[in-house]
């Protein structure tokens, strides 16, 4: 099959023949038909995640089952499929307690073992871990939440609880924050979208946001304070030191922040404001996706249209395309979702 094969960190990128994959036991191989290229695979390549090499990326993706494992029961060959990032195994008490994206055992297509950035992919635990595509949800839509759709939903919902009429300053319109922008005025809350890409701005502009604001080096947090008193919310859709210090500081007091986007280390260890968080009594939330078991809820509202994020896909491209461009993510000015066809 065709994949994009990585061999060396934050080396070159290939597209080769590798050998097909086969299903293990409880798991399946999926018939890749998109996937979607995000910043987190960017983490992988530039060698933040512990990787074997050589490897093949791609961790969120939708498809067709083509191949099922000896223990399988609730799927069958032709089923449309999508699945989280996260692999639980389906037997620890987080997994049987519906948690599975915290799963001490998790497998990650493209991290733990190789990902969808190729025609096939494999998925254990199917039966925990696999998610129907509604026949009204396009491939492309499905693909993108797996990561980023499905991570701010559960960030704005379970995490930080956001009611109608809150304010939520979302820092990095990527494909994560374009999908919090999209999902928070859903839940009926203002939103003030930060970026430094103007192109960005204007596509969270277009799906709702109140107010956008440039990330041009001057006072974020004094801008939004100024706009709403502080936000009641505040996310961190990047994962740097200054971003993530401008949503905390873009809230007030007793306000909820949720880093979505990784953090690496600065000088050993990530900063963070916590002067500020003690001061003001702040929550700080984690998010890391969202369990198979929490997608009815979201799949309903992308079935009834409240919810629709293939407007979020800017741009379909094939695997040599993608070869290019997932080294350049971290500086990249890219506004909305780009999908990889693995046929192209």
């Amino acid at each position: 099959m065709r994949s994009l094969v990585m061999r060396q960190i934050a080396g070159p990128l290939t597209v080769q023949d590798v050998d097909q994959p086969e299903a293990p036991v409880g798991g399946v191989v999926i018939s890749v038909i998109a996937t979607g290229l995000c910043r987190s695979d960017w983490h992988a390549w530039a060698g933040h995640d512990d990787i074997a090499l050589p490897h093949v990326p791609g961790h969120e993706f939708a498809g067709v089952v083509v191949e099922v494992g000896p223990g399988v029961t609730g799927w069958a060959v032709g089923d449309r499929v999508t699945a989280p990032f996260v692999e639980g195994c389906g037997t620890c008490e987080w997994c049987l307690g519906g948690n599975a994206q915290v799963c001490p055992d998790q497998q990650q297509p493209g991290f733990t073992h190789w990902g969808s950035f190729a025609e096939r992919v494999v998925i254990h635990a199917a039966d925990t871990n696999l998610v129907a595509i509604p026949e009204g949800v396009s491939f492309e839509a499905a693909a993108s939440l797996g990561c980023r759709f499905a991570t701010a939903y559960r960030a704005l919902t379970s995490r930080a609880r956001l009611a109608a009429g809150e304010w939520v300053t979302i820092v990095g319109v990527g494909g994560v924050g374009l999908s919090a922008v999209m999902i928070a005025k859903a839940l009926g809350g203002n939103v003030i979208a930060v970026d430094r890409n103007a192109a960005a701005l204007d596509v969270a502009a277009s799906l709702g946001a109140d107010h956008v604001v440039v990330a041009d080096g001057s006072d974020i947090p004094s801008k939004v304070q100024a706009l709403t008193g502080g936000s009641h919310v505040s996310i961190d859709a990047v994962g740097s030191e200054q971003t993530c210090a401008d949503a905390i500081l873009s809230l007030r007091r007793r306000g909820r922040h949720v880093q979505i986007g990784l953090l690496p280390p600065v000088e050993g260890h990530p900063r963070v404001q916590m002067a500020r968080v003690i001061a003001w009594e702040l929550d700080v939330f984690g998010s890391h996706g969202m369990a198979a078991a929490d997608y009815p809820g979201m799949l309903a509202l992308i079935e009834s249209g409240a919810l629709q994020p293939q407007k979020l896909v800017e741009r379909v491209i094939g695997l040599e395309e993608a070869a290019e461009m997932l080294p350049r993510l971290d500086s990249a000015n890219v506004a909305g979702m780009t999908m990889i066809d693995p046929s192209y």
